[in-house]
């Protein structure tokens, strides 16, 4: 593995459902360490582009190179078991169960009695409220209480913090602060940033560029499918790039 080369390239990556050419020969690079904002108005084929990266559904035609491997993931159990976890935009939290299930959703721990295994709930709801406090910065009661009491910038941090509790090297964050207030949002912006001081990569996916401005180093624009251009946080402004995804040309 080379700390010099990207940690994910995607290749003249192209999808068609039906009629509609969602991605045309789209090419991207997220780098170690980096958080990469992925904007473009409604149908530009952000959502498309991630969730091929996250294994949801194969290219028609293209390469993703992870780590400098080629890759080619047929669900998103396997890009998870690679390090690449999504956060999307309705939190992906189960509000009627409890705050340290929801932390452990499909990776239970488990204690074998006799011939059966069971759910390790003391380890979970230990390992949940540690993890909770000293790293997520989310103060509760129990462990017990249902995700429903919490704020939705707090279940976003919960999700954010699962992901990096579990060997996150690739965060693909999906409209993460829609519908947060202000403060809620603060909470999610100060989990990225952690995110990224921990070593993860995150690909920030918008429509608010105040808020991806504020904490990315780099950006790719599409319209309409096509990559219409990409530059650093130093070479525009968040004015510079709604202009762009208005005019849909650099």
């Amino acid at each position: 593995m080379q700390r010099d080369s990207p940690l994910v390239r995607m290749i003249n990556i192209s999808k068609r459902f039906g009629s509609v050419q969602a991605l045309k020969e789209v090419s991207v690079e997220v780098r170690y360490q980096e958080v990469l904002g992925l904007l473009g108005d409604n149908g530009a084929g952000k959502s498309t582009l991630v969730k091929i990266l996250a294994g949801v559904f194969p290219p028609d035609s293209g390469e993703i190179y992870f780590e400098g491997k080629k890759v080619s993931f047929s669900s998103p159990r396997e890009a998870r078991a690679m390090g690449i976890e999504t956060v999307h935009q309705d939190q992906s939290l189960v509000n009627t169960m409890s705050i340290s299930r929801n932390f452990f959703l499909g990776r239970e721990p488990s204690r074998k009695v006799g011939p059966i295994a069971l759910l390790n709930k003391k380890k979970m709801d230990e390992e949940c409220r540690r993890v909770m406090t000293t790293e997520i910065g989310v103060r509760v009661r129990s462990p017990d209480e249902c995700v429903s009491i919490l704020s939705g910038g707090e279940r976003q941090a919960i999700s954010i913090g699962r992901a990096m509790y579990f060997g996150a090297k690739l965060l693909i964050l999906d409209e993460p602060t829609t519908a947060l207030s202000v403060r809620e949002t603060e909470t999610v912006m100060e989990r990225i940033v952690k995110a990224k001081e921990s070593g993860a990569s995150i690909i920030f996916i918008t429509h608010n560029i105040y808020h991806v401005h504020r904490v990315a180093d780099r950006f790719v624009i599409l319209d309409k499918g096509v990559k219409i251009g990409e530059a650093t946080k130093e070479e525009v402004t968040p004015e510079d790039l709604m202009k762009i995804i208005a005019a849909g040309r650099m």
